[in-house]
């Protein structure tokens, strides 16, 4: 049951809302000075303060009641805080508003509106508490998870992505193959590092090749090495990624689109742990810890005989797919700021903009965009014009009202980060402040 807390040198006004609150559900105590409810509310246990604003007798002015309120804000700062006097002033009123109160009303009072106020703001309260423990499990969460493991520097705040990093870490002992999935610059390689970081061949080499970037007469070079002579141009030989690799960990970018000859060999070197160079007879052996990653869509591509099924196997034993950045949007603002170095400030503008933005090429095309905007940027700060996108302007006014419960959960989904919140619910980030404010929303 929840508890109010009253604070008021009037025995029957206390004992008027103690009796109004208990006929519904709500346990109530009295304190009859402002240092007599401090001290109460030093014990805690209490959810809601209704407070007198004069205290003395034959005084009028509100300036007790007005101390004690900074005095509990001071202390506690979310707690509510309703004020009540028989001598309201109008001014006085507005200003304790502002400065965080949660309703003024005068005496007498109206039951309802009072009941009403307070469930609403014991709710709101509720609603506040759930969320700053699940904003205090995150952090605790994301705090152990980099102490317990090598990260490589991955900024992140989006729950999409902590829940590709924690799948990440618990793998990454494993000597199974894995696949990344994703779209291109989404952050494939750093998951791949991050694999190689934490896996038991950490102290080895991490040795990347993306096989989109080689011709296919080059491809098997490359993976396997070749002797003097192998090919026109091979006037040395030299060792291949397995051989670079050995000990440690492959990263085989845009493994779909290896030729299906090299696609063979892949397999029986990851089958045998065997191979030989190009131009030779002679087998080695070699102790490799294998991750690949693509964009393309393999079973497709493994219907239409494009790439070997048994070989999607062998690679796919753990995958992990990391989304797109516009599916990812939490992220997009930490990242932004990180690219950005501290040497520059994004503006209110400038991050509506690129939380509106669809991100194409994803976590590639952000960094670009904010070098490019850190570099064309005069001042210290970066405007929304200065980024170059396509458009950059504020989200399209939705023609529903949002409710107050659909923006607490906006909030919450967002933790309490307003920008996104009002992306989601497709206002502007100022309309959802006086939105938050007529609903009494904590900022």
């Amino acid at each position: 049951m929840p508890r109010i807390l009253i604070i008021d040198d009037n025995p029957a006004v206390a004992t008027a809302l103690t009796l109004l609150f208990s006929l519904n559900d709500i346990d109530a105590i009295s304190a009859k000075s402002p240092a007599e409810g401090l001290a109460r509310l030093g014990r805690g246990d209490i959810d809601l303060v209704i407070a007198d604003m004069n205290f003395e007798a034959d005084t009028t002015s509100g300036e007790e009641g007005e101390q004690l309120f900074h005095d509990i804000r001071a202390r506690w700062p979310d707690m509510p805080v309703i004020l009540l006097t028989a001598w309201t002033q109008l001014e006085r009123a507005v200003s304790l508003v502002k400065a965080g109160a949660a309703d003024y009303l005068g005496k007498p009072w109206d039951d309802d509106k009072l009941l009403t106020c307070v469930r609403n703001l014991l709710e709101l309260a509720d609603t506040r508490k759930a969320l700053g423990e699940a904003t205090q499990r995150q952090r605790q969460r994301r705090q152990t998870l980099a102490e317990q493991h090598d990260l490589c520097g991955f900024i992140y705040a989006d729950a999409a992505s902590e829940e590709v990093l924690n799948l990440a870490c618990r793998v990454a002992a494993s000597p199974l193959s894995v696949l990344i999935t994703g779209p291109n610059g989404s952050g494939k390689e750093k998951i791949a590092e991050i694999l190689h970081a934490n896996s038991p061949v950490a102290r080895g080499p991490f040795i990347a090749l993306n096989c989109g970037a080689l011709p296919a007469d080059l491809v098997e070079g490359e993976l396997f090495g070749a002797e003097a002579g192998a090919y026109t141009g091979a006037t040395r030989a030299r060792p291949g990624k397995f051989e670079a690799a050995d000990g440690g960990t492959l990263f085989l970018d845009e493994i779909g689109t290896l030729p299906l000859a090299g696609q063979t060999k892949l397999l029986r070197v990851l089958e045998t742990g065997r191979f030989s160079r190009l131009g030779s007879q002679r087998e080695q052996s070699v102790k490799v810890r294998i991750i690949a990653a693509t964009n393309a869509d393999l079973p497709a591509m493994i219907a239409r005989g494009e790439f070997r099924q048994d070989l999607y196997y062998r690679l796919n034993a753990i995958e992990l797919a990391l989304p797109p950045l516009a599916a990812r949007r939490a992220d997009i603002l930490p990242l932004a700021r990180h690219f950005l170095g501290g040497e520059k400030q994004l503006t209110a503008d400038a991050e509506q903009a690129l939380l509106a933005h669809e991100w194409p090429g994803n976590v590639r095309e952000l960094r670009n965009v904010m070098q490019r905007a850190a570099l064309l940027s005069a001042g210290d700060e970066i405007p929304a014009s200065a980024l170059g996108l396509a458009s950059h302007s504020a989200p399209p006014q939705s023609s529903h009202e949002p409710t107050q419960s659909e923006i607490e959960a906006a909030l919450r989904q967002h933790r309490g980060v307003v920008a996104q919140a009002a992306a989601e619910l497709g206002l502007s980030r100022q309309a959802l402040y006086r939105r938050m404010d007529k609903f009494g929303i904590a900022r």
